[in-house]
């Protein structure tokens, strides 16, 4: 009874404050379940500003800050600092694979090219690597022709509903000890996406198979329709920066110290696209490559010796 009070109590809450930012999704069924959804959180961000005397934002991932700005309940005239990343650049190597579509209808097809593009990087250097995928039947199509062509590396994915000890044992295994290849494979947005520290040797690479974007629901497309009629960026309010800022958070797994060095891999067509390069931060240096060749040619070239500050 006190939890489907408290339910009660949130919904009730949610009414008063009901106005064009929200929308009523209802889910038939038996029995049938009311939402109220908010699709811009702005307002309520702002007022809840409104009672403290100032209040700062800081993220390794606010891109666009155009974006994020609107979102939490700024303005044109609220201050912004932009600062270049404490690390050196040229501790992280950043190769985009323009050439593998991996969007949902041709993933299909192009996943032997995937896992080829993922062996050539983990074959040029020894060490653990994390392989992220927007979903986990990508994930498992993936790792199947994986452990196929790349029998004697060790791979170790990520399931749904992993407990605590399972979670833990999954970092566990990126010790930097223990002299061989490891392979993670992980969904971007996820428990492994964001929030662990692998420092130094425990990561030396990633590979991020796709844009990120949130798959395609009710609610994403509330959303889209309601940025589009205030913004004309519908799309990439509900689907592109969520997407980017996934991808983002990925690629910051493998530098998290000022002495770590990592080499990263883009995987998909879009990442080519104007739309998605401008999102990047500014301090990388992405290299374009379109084989798997040119995939262990770059990352030779960003292992050897003598390379870079660490």
């Amino acid at each position: 009874m006190l939890e489907v009070y408290y339910r009660l109590m949130a919904f009730s809450c949610t009414a008063e404050r009901y106005d064009e930012h929200y929308t009523t999704l209802v889910e038939p069924g038996g029995p049938a379940r009311v939402r109220l959804f908010c699709l811009d959180p702005a307002t309520l961000v702002r007022q809840a500003l409104g009672r403290g005397k100032a209040a700062v934002f800081f993220s390794a991932t606010l891109t666009p800050i155009d974006y994020y700005r609107s979102l939490l309940g700024g303005s044109p005239e609220d201050p912004l600092l932009r600062l270049p990343s404490p690390f050196p650049v040229e501790n992280l190597g950043v190769m985009v694979h323009e050439r593998i579509r991996t969007d949902f209808k041709t993933r299909g097809h192009t996943i032997e090219d995937v896992v080829r593009a993922v062996g050539a990087l983990v074959e040029e250097r020894r060490g653990n690597y994390l392989v992220y995928f927007p979903s986990y039947q990508y994930l498992d199509a993936v790792l199947e022709r994986f452990s196929a062509l790349y029998p004697a590396v060790e791979v170790i994915p990520q399931r749904p509903g992993m407990s605590e000890a399972q979670r833990e044992a999954f970092v566990a295994g990126f010790a930097s000890e223990h002299g061989r290849t490891l392979v993670g494979f992980a969904v971007m947005g996820g428990i492994f996406g964001e929030g662990i520290d692998l420092v130094g040797d425990r990561l030396i690479g990633a590979v991020i198979v796709g844009v990120g974007l949130p798959q395609l629901c009710t609610e994403r497309d509330v959303i889209r329709a309601h940025f589009e009629a205030r913004t004309g960026l519908g799309f990439e309010y509900a689907y592109t920066f969520p997407g980017m800022n996934r991808v983002l958070q990925a690629v910051g797994r493998v530098i998290r110290s000022e002495s770590d060095r990592g080499v990263t891999l883009l995987i998909d067509t879009r990442f080519a696209e104007g739309r998605y390069r401008r999102l990047f931060p500014p301090w990388w240096r992405p290299v374009r490559v379109t084989s798997a060749e040119e995939v262990g040619r770059g990352a030779a070239a960003f292992w050897k010796p003598g390379r870079g500050a660490a």
